[in-house]
């Protein structure tokens, strides 16, 4: 991989995941029970769709490129 990829990874990616704790941080807020109201069963659909969005992603970084090829 050239520098200029691996240097616009690390910058996009870093930037990018930084967004992402800070918002997980936000949400995070939402728990005081002084300021907001919620149910156990909406917290469960929030940490599903973010569970299953990262698992989506995670899995793209995982994906290993399969090749065929025939026997004989």
């Amino acid at each position: 991989m050239s520098n200029l990829k691996r240097d616009r990874f690390m910058k996009i990616a870093e930037n990018r995941t930084n967004t992402i704790i800070n918002t997980l941080r936000l949400l995070g807020n939402c728990s005081n029970k002084n300021n907001y109201e919620y149910t156990e069963e909406q917290v469960k659909q929030i940490f599903n769709a973010i569970d299953a969005e990262l698992k989506i992603t995670k899995m793209k970084f995982e994906k290993k490129e399969l090749k065929f090829k025939l026997k004989g």
